[in-house]
């Protein structure tokens, strides 16, 4: 897999979170665990597309 590839990959799946923590956000069932556990996968894929950006 090339590197700009994997960083399209990546970008989707940070998207996928994204929406994701917006649904839970709006659910009066979920909790602030599961909320904080999405938004800490986020942050590692963005992480990991910056850095494989530079």
């Amino acid at each position: 897999m090339s590197v700009t590839s994997h960083i399209e990959q990546l970008k989707k799946k940070h998207q996928h979170l994204s929406d994701s923590v917006e649904t839970l956000q709006r659910s009066p069932s979920s909790t602030d665990a599961e909320i904080a556990a999405l938004k800490k996968q986020k942050l590692m894929v963005k992480e990991e597309i910056s850095k494989l950006s530079a």
